[in-house]
């Protein structure tokens, strides 16, 4: 939820952002209770045309996944959802990602996020693909430890625990290791459908 200043922030952000080149936005908007706010998705979706405009995990914090599916399918310029599938991660929430993917019939991407890695891809582009997933998310990420050797006892910027001394950092070879097993679960298809974007 948004209050009326942070919607003129947002609204602020892609006019600038899109002066800059950018080549699309990540935004998600809900009401107290639960569902898509289609009016505020539908003014920043209006500013952010003729981009790429995704609705990001906020999905995910819907009160019906295919009620909110629905919801974003009528945003003109909407183009994809990132989603866990209603789940702490995706690889966990199989079967509501395949009737997302079933009920979007490709009006809308929809784009699984959360938990994937090397070890959870091959499984869930075996139980994805024959549903048309065609993109998928992962931060392939790790938390490392700073090089800050002075750290105050007991004080702290608001994180907590060790947070407040770790960098989160996209790993190369984590992103190579999926980006090689969907190229070979693509190449192993007999379809030869276009390949899979990470």
């Amino acid at each position: 939820m948004y209050s009326p200043l942070e919607m003129d922030v947002m609204l602020e952000d892609i006019r600038a952002f899109k002066q800059a080149g950018a080549d699309g936005f990540v935004f998600g908007v809900l009401k107290p209770e639960g569902r898509v706010d289609l009016d505020r998705t539908f003014i920043l979706a209006a500013q952010a045309a003729p981009l790429q405009v995704c609705f990001h995990r906020a999905f995910d914090m819907t009160r019906d996944p295919i009620e909110a599916l629905r919801d974003l399918k009528s945003i003109p310029g909407m183009t994809r959802i990132l989603t866990s599938g209603h789940g702490q991660k995706a690889p966990s929430s199989i079967s509501v990602l395949q009737k997302l993917l079933r009920e979007s019939k490709r009006v809308l991407t929809i784009m699984p996020g959360s938990g994937i890695n090397p070890d959870t891809i091959g499984p869930l582009l075996e139980s994805l693909a024959p549903y048309g997933l065609k993109e998928f998310h992962l931060s392939a990420g790790e938390w490392i430890q700073s090089e800050m050797t002075f750290r105050p006892e007991g004080m702290g910027m608001g994180i907590g625990g060790d947070g407040e001394w770790g960098i989160w950092r996209t790993k190369e070879e984590t992103v190579r290791a999926v980006r090689k097993i969907a190229d070979d679960f693509q190449a192993a298809r007999e379809d030869k459908r276009p390949s899979f974007a990470v």
